[in-house]
Protein backbone atom coordinates (compact mmCIF):
# COMPACT_ATOMS: atom_id res chain seq x y z
CA UNK A 1 0.00 0.00 0.00
CA UNK A 2 1.53 3.36 -0.62
CA UNK A 3 2.51 5.84 1.62
CA UNK A 4 -0.11 7.48 3.57
CA UNK A 5 -2.85 5.73 2.75
CA UNK A 6 -5.10 3.92 4.98
CA UNK A 7 -7.25 0.53 4.69
CA UNK A 8 -10.27 -0.72 5.99
CA UNK A 9 -11.42 -4.13 5.59
CA UNK A 10 -15.20 -5.89 6.22
CA UNK A 11 -15.42 -9.30 5.72
CA UNK A 12 -19.23 -8.47 4.66
CA UNK A 13 -20.65 -4.67 3.88
CA UNK A 14 -23.72 -3.03 2.93
CA UNK A 15 -21.68 -1.30 0.07
CA UNK A 16 -18.17 0.11 0.21
CA UNK A 17 -19.46 3.45 -1.58
CA UNK A 18 -21.49 3.63 1.44
CA UNK A 19 -19.12 2.67 4.33
CA UNK A 20 -17.10 5.91 2.44
CA UNK A 21 -20.20 7.94 2.75
CA UNK A 22 -20.48 7.23 6.65
CA UNK A 23 -17.24 7.66 7.24
CA UNK A 24 -17.20 11.27 4.92
CA UNK A 25 -20.17 12.04 7.31
CA UNK A 26 -18.01 11.76 10.58
CA UNK A 27 -15.48 14.04 9.61
CA UNK A 28 -13.05 11.51 8.00
CA UNK A 29 -11.29 12.43 4.50
CA UNK A 30 -8.67 9.79 3.78
CA UNK A 31 -7.13 8.95 1.47
CA UNK A 32 -8.73 5.30 3.06
CA UNK A 33 -8.82 2.69 0.68
CA UNK A 34 -12.58 0.42 1.92
CA UNK A 35 -12.97 -3.18 0.78
CA UNK A 36 -14.99 -6.27 1.49
CA UNK A 37 -15.27 -9.50 0.81
CA UNK A 38 -18.95 -9.37 0.10
CA UNK A 39 -21.41 -6.93 -0.15
CA UNK A 40 -25.04 -6.98 0.34
CA UNK A 41 -25.94 -3.81 -1.71
CA UNK A 42 -23.49 -3.44 -4.19
CA UNK A 43 -24.48 -1.58 -6.80
CA UNK A 44 -23.37 0.57 -9.76
CA UNK A 45 -24.27 3.38 -12.31
CA UNK A 46 -27.66 4.25 -12.27
CA UNK A 47 -28.70 2.74 -9.06
CA UNK A 48 -27.97 -0.89 -10.85
CA UNK A 49 -27.29 -3.73 -8.70
CA UNK A 50 -23.17 -4.76 -8.56
CA UNK A 51 -23.14 -8.03 -8.10
CA UNK A 52 -20.27 -8.85 -5.33
CA UNK A 53 -19.97 -12.46 -4.53
CA UNK A 54 -16.97 -13.54 -2.56
CA UNK A 55 -13.43 -13.50 -4.45
CA UNK A 56 -13.89 -10.40 -6.66
CA UNK A 57 -12.48 -7.18 -5.94
CA UNK A 58 -15.39 -4.50 -4.30
CA UNK A 59 -13.32 -1.53 -3.09
CA UNK A 60 -13.75 2.60 -2.91
CA UNK A 61 -11.41 4.78 -2.26
CA UNK A 62 -11.86 7.68 0.04
CA UNK A 63 -10.23 11.40 -0.60
CA UNK A 64 -10.20 14.87 -0.50
CA UNK A 65 -8.50 15.95 -3.74
CA UNK A 66 -8.86 19.68 -3.22
CA UNK A 67 -10.63 20.49 -6.10
CA UNK A 68 -14.07 21.16 -7.34
CA UNK A 69 -17.05 18.92 -8.98
CA UNK A 70 -15.99 19.21 -12.49
CA UNK A 71 -12.65 18.63 -12.21
CA UNK A 72 -13.55 15.94 -9.72
CA UNK A 73 -16.10 14.14 -11.93
CA UNK A 74 -12.03 13.68 -14.55
CA UNK A 75 -11.29 11.17 -11.74
CA UNK A 76 -13.10 8.26 -12.82
CA UNK A 77 -10.83 8.62 -15.85
CA UNK A 78 -7.46 8.21 -13.81
CA UNK A 79 -9.32 5.43 -11.96
CA UNK A 80 -10.29 3.20 -15.46
CA UNK A 81 -6.20 4.05 -16.67
CA UNK A 82 -5.43 2.63 -12.69
CA UNK A 83 -8.23 -0.35 -13.20
CA UNK A 84 -6.66 -1.04 -16.79
CA UNK A 85 -2.95 -1.24 -15.35
CA UNK A 86 -4.07 -3.52 -13.03
CA UNK A 87 -6.39 -5.72 -14.56
CA UNK A 88 -3.71 -5.37 -17.74
CA UNK A 89 -1.35 -7.38 -14.92
CA UNK A 90 -3.22 -10.62 -15.41
CA UNK A 91 -4.85 -10.71 -19.60
CA UNK A 92 -2.83 -9.72 -22.40
CA UNK A 93 -2.72 -5.96 -22.74
CA UNK A 94 -3.83 -5.65 -26.09
CA UNK A 95 -7.25 -7.21 -24.94
CA UNK A 96 -7.71 -4.73 -21.93
CA UNK A 97 -8.91 -1.62 -22.99
CA UNK A 98 -11.23 1.10 -21.12
CA UNK A 99 -14.73 1.97 -22.53
CA UNK A 100 -16.44 5.86 -21.80
CA UNK A 101 -17.21 6.72 -19.93
CA UNK A 102 -15.89 4.49 -17.02
CA UNK A 103 -15.69 0.92 -17.64
CA UNK A 104 -13.23 -1.52 -18.31
CA UNK A 105 -13.30 -4.64 -20.85
CA UNK A 106 -11.60 -7.83 -21.72
CA UNK A 107 -11.82 -9.03 -25.84
CA UNK A 108 -14.78 -6.63 -25.93
CA UNK A 109 -16.51 -7.69 -22.09
CA UNK A 110 -16.84 -5.78 -19.26
CA UNK A 111 -14.89 -6.77 -16.22
CA UNK A 112 -14.75 -3.99 -14.11
CA UNK A 113 -16.99 -0.81 -13.39
CA UNK A 114 -16.09 2.74 -11.55
CA UNK A 115 -19.13 4.58 -9.25
CA UNK A 116 -17.63 8.35 -8.36
CA UNK A 117 -19.79 9.43 -5.82
CA UNK A 118 -19.13 13.24 -3.72
CA UNK A 119 -20.43 15.75 -1.37
CA UNK A 120 -22.40 17.09 -3.78
CA UNK A 121 -21.59 20.39 -2.87
CA UNK A 122 -21.14 21.08 -6.41
CA UNK A 123 -20.21 25.24 -6.41
CA UNK A 124 -17.82 25.00 -3.67
CA UNK A 125 -13.98 25.37 -4.60
CA UNK A 126 -13.03 22.14 -3.04
CA UNK A 127 -15.27 19.51 -2.13
CA UNK A 128 -14.69 18.30 1.04
CA UNK A 129 -14.65 14.61 0.20
CA UNK A 130 -14.80 12.40 -2.70
CA UNK A 131 -15.77 8.17 -3.26
CA UNK A 132 -14.43 6.27 -6.19
CA UNK A 133 -16.19 2.72 -5.81
CA UNK A 134 -13.86 -0.19 -8.01
CA UNK A 135 -15.76 -2.90 -8.82
CA UNK A 136 -13.27 -6.05 -10.46
CA UNK A 137 -14.38 -8.91 -11.61
CA UNK A 138 -11.54 -11.72 -10.90
CA UNK A 139 -13.01 -14.58 -10.22
CA UNK A 140 -16.79 -14.69 -11.34
CA UNK A 141 -18.84 -12.71 -13.88
CA UNK A 142 -22.45 -11.84 -13.33
CA UNK A 143 -24.66 -14.05 -15.32
CA UNK A 144 -27.25 -11.72 -16.30
CA UNK A 145 -25.42 -8.47 -16.50
CA UNK A 146 -26.35 -4.95 -18.78
CA UNK A 147 -23.82 -5.60 -20.50
CA UNK A 148 -22.02 -9.20 -21.62
CA UNK A 149 -19.57 -9.73 -18.84
CA UNK A 150 -16.70 -11.54 -17.70
CA UNK A 151 -13.37 -12.07 -15.19
CA UNK A 152 -9.97 -12.21 -14.79
CA UNK A 153 -10.09 -15.77 -14.61
CA UNK A 154 -11.10 -16.23 -17.93
CA UNK A 155 -8.04 -14.82 -19.22
CA UNK A 156 -5.12 -16.05 -16.96
CA UNK A 157 -4.54 -16.97 -13.21
CA UNK A 158 -6.83 -14.07 -10.81
CA UNK A 159 -5.00 -12.51 -7.78
CA UNK A 160 -6.49 -12.79 -5.14
CA UNK A 161 -8.79 -9.33 -3.51
CA UNK A 162 -6.27 -8.39 -1.50
CA UNK A 163 -3.71 -8.87 -3.82
CA UNK A 164 -5.55 -6.86 -6.15
CA UNK A 165 -6.18 -3.76 -4.12
CA UNK A 166 -2.78 -3.59 -3.12
CA UNK A 167 -1.65 -3.17 -7.14
CA UNK A 168 -4.49 -1.12 -7.73
CA UNK A 169 -3.35 1.05 -4.96
CA UNK A 170 -0.27 1.34 -6.59
CA UNK A 171 -1.23 1.81 -10.19
CA UNK A 172 -3.75 4.57 -8.81
CA UNK A 173 -0.78 6.73 -6.92
CA UNK A 174 0.95 6.59 -9.93
CA UNK A 175 -1.58 8.09 -11.85
CA UNK A 176 -2.82 10.16 -9.80
CA UNK A 177 0.54 11.46 -9.28
CA UNK A 178 0.35 12.20 -12.52
CA UNK A 179 -2.66 13.79 -12.83
CA UNK A 180 -1.84 16.17 -9.87
CA UNK A 181 1.60 16.92 -11.56
CA UNK A 182 0.44 17.10 -15.37
CA UNK A 183 -3.35 17.70 -15.43
CA UNK A 184 -5.79 15.86 -16.90
CA UNK A 185 -4.31 16.09 -20.58
CA UNK A 186 -1.97 13.41 -19.79
CA UNK A 187 -4.74 11.34 -18.29
CA UNK A 188 -6.59 11.80 -21.51
CA UNK A 189 -3.51 10.40 -23.19
CA UNK A 190 -3.11 7.68 -21.59
CA UNK A 191 -6.97 7.23 -21.54
CA UNK A 192 -7.24 7.49 -25.45
CA UNK A 193 -4.21 5.48 -25.97
CA UNK A 194 -6.18 2.68 -24.78
CA UNK A 195 -10.33 2.88 -25.14
CA UNK A 196 -12.11 1.16 -26.98
CA UNK A 197 -13.97 2.28 -30.15
CA UNK A 198 -12.04 5.01 -30.76
CA UNK A 199 -13.08 6.04 -34.09
CA UNK A 200 -15.94 3.34 -34.61
CA UNK A 201 -19.64 3.46 -35.43
CA UNK A 202 -20.94 4.15 -31.55
CA UNK A 203 -24.93 4.18 -30.63
CA UNK A 204 -25.23 6.38 -27.41
CA UNK A 205 -28.91 6.20 -25.34
CA UNK A 206 -29.34 9.61 -23.70
CA UNK A 207 -32.86 9.74 -21.58
CA UNK A 208 -34.64 11.71 -24.06
CA UNK A 209 -33.15 10.25 -27.45
CA UNK A 210 -31.26 7.49 -29.08
CA UNK A 211 -27.98 9.00 -31.09
CA UNK A 212 -25.90 7.04 -33.54
CA UNK A 213 -22.11 8.10 -34.97
CA UNK A 214 -18.72 8.28 -34.83
CA UNK A 215 -16.31 8.44 -31.39
CA UNK A 216 -14.09 10.65 -32.16
CA UNK A 217 -12.17 11.40 -29.66
CA UNK A 218 -12.04 11.97 -25.30
CA UNK A 219 -13.00 15.71 -25.16
CA UNK A 220 -10.14 17.96 -22.61
CA UNK A 221 -13.25 17.68 -19.98
CA UNK A 222 -14.30 14.52 -20.30
CA UNK A 223 -17.14 14.30 -22.38
CA UNK A 224 -17.27 12.08 -25.50
CA UNK A 225 -17.36 13.62 -28.95
CA UNK A 226 -19.92 12.22 -31.28
CA UNK A 227 -19.50 13.05 -34.71
CA UNK A 228 -22.83 12.52 -36.37
CA UNK A 229 -24.06 11.47 -39.73
CA UNK A 230 -24.95 15.17 -40.65
CA UNK A 231 -21.25 16.24 -39.54
CA UNK A 232 -22.01 17.84 -36.92
CA UNK A 233 -20.25 16.99 -33.43
CA UNK A 234 -22.30 16.29 -30.01
CA UNK A 235 -20.54 16.31 -26.63
CA UNK A 236 -21.97 13.57 -24.72
CA UNK A 237 -21.61 14.19 -20.61
CA UNK A 238 -23.26 11.07 -19.87
CA UNK A 239 -25.57 8.33 -21.17
CA UNK A 240 -25.24 4.92 -22.46
CA UNK A 241 -22.95 4.06 -24.99
CA UNK A 242 -22.80 0.63 -27.47
CA UNK A 243 -20.64 -0.67 -30.33
CA UNK A 244 -22.68 -0.57 -33.25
Amino acid sequence: MPAGYAVASFDEIDSTNEEARRRAAAGERGPTWIWAKHQTAGRGRRGREWESPEGNLMATLLIAPGVGAPEAARLSFVAAVAVHDLVSGYATRSAVKVKWPNDVLIDGKKVAGILLESSGDAGVDALPWVAIGVGVNLIHAPATAHYPATFVGAHGPAPSPAEALAALAEAWETRFRTWRVSGFAAIRDAWLGVAAGLGQPLEVRLPSETLTGRFETLMPDGALSLLLPSGARRAITAGEVFFA
